[in-house]
């Protein structure tokens, strides 16, 4: 095989490497603010349940101090009773006293409601807490694997990229140039395999006697459609089912 075809794809396979590697390295990041996003949704619906039972907390507060008052209001209504001095005074007295205790009877329906409320929210409070225990600890855990990922992945660049250098290094120029040039214009991908008699990235086919030429593997040659540098590669066996 002509030896800068050679260096070639080993330069186009050092440089396809070190781009997925890149590629998933860029990924951390994100992959840290979704498991950010999701610990704070958690966190969210805890606080909302937590508000939720504080306002419940609240309203049963105020019912309370309402009811108290108008318990208050009723005792006064009762002893102001005793001085009334006709009976039309007497039925009003006894029509608001009524009122007074109908307004009691619904304060402590209210306080009864919100109470059963509050128990259920409780109990939803202390599901969502656990809930949220379970979110914290999986968000240190994938957390740390990230780290370790994005550790792992830095190293891998670092090595991808020096033996990349390494091997740029043993191109000429011109050539070189010419793989940066297509590199720049199809992606990246500046050197691509020829079966089958076509390329086997665009899938054009190539003519016959260039293909012939091209399976030596003894000249740069460069693909009529995308201008990739082509290698012949002789396509895998096939292996035959067993019976």
């Amino acid at each position: 095989m002509n030896a800068d075809l050679e260096r070639l794809i080993r330069l186009q396979r050092a440089e396809t490497d070190l781009r997925r590697v890149e590629g998933e390295l860029s990924e951390v990041p994100r992959r840290r603010a979704d498991l950010d996003a999701a610990l704070a949704a958690e966190k969210a619906r805890l606080e909302a349940a937590r508000q939720e039972l504080a306002g419940g907390q609240k309203a049963r507060r105020q019912h309370e101090g309402e009811l108290q008052d108008l318990e208050a209001k009723r005792s006064r209504l009762k002893g102001q009773l005793m001085e009334v001095k006709t009976n039309k005074e007497y039925t009003a007295m006894l029509h608001e006293i009524e009122a007074v205790e109908r307004d009691i009877r619904a304060r402590e329906d209210q306080i009864l409601s919100e109470m059963e409320r509050g128990e259920t929210l409780a109990v939803e409070v202390k599901r969502e807490e656990d809930l949220y225990r379970q979110a914290e600890e999986r968000h240190r855990t994938q957390g740390r694997a990230l780290d370790e990922r994005a550790r792992a992945l830095g190293e891998q660049a670092g090595r991808l990229g020096a033996e990349r250098d390494a091997v740029a290094a043993t191109v000429p120029p011109g050539v070189l140039e010419l793989f940066h040039r297509v590199a720049r214009l199809r992606g990246g991908v500046a050197v691509a395999a020829a079966q089958d008699g076509m390329c086997q990235v665009c899938h054009v086919k190539l003519r016959p006697q260039m293909y012939v030429d091209l399976k030596r593997n003894e000249e740069i040659m460069q693909c009529p459609a995308c201008n990739r540098i082509l290698y012949y590669e002789p396509a895998p066996p096939v292996v035959a089912a067993e019976p």
